[in-house]
């Protein structure tokens, strides 16, 4: 979840929460990522990687680390029906 107003205080953070995630991306570990609408939270599609790593990237956020986002969950995913995102 975030903590409101996100839109106007995540600002400062902004650049380096991209570039927080940029390694993951590139590896092709994170395969999706983006905000909710409204604005209240978010969600990040890996492949490959742990729990732990996970949550461990998660921490260490620029926008966990100044306190804007006040909670996070991290939960196992099976694709049932739709496209596969590929091989990570």
């Amino acid at each position: 979840s975030y903590v409101p107003d996100m839109l106007e205080r995540r600002q400062p953070h902004r650049a380096a929460h991209l570039e927080h995630w940029k390694r993951d991306i590139d590896s092709g570990a994170l395969r999706l990522a983006g905000a909710y609408g409204p604005v209240d939270g978010a969600l990040f599609v890996f492949r490959g990687k742990t729990r732990a790593y996970v949550e461990e990237r998660a921490r260490t956020d620029p926008y966990c680390l100044a306190e804007l986002v006040p909670s996070t969950s991290t939960v196992d995913w099976t694709v049932v029906v739709g496209a596969d995102l590929g091989t990570p």
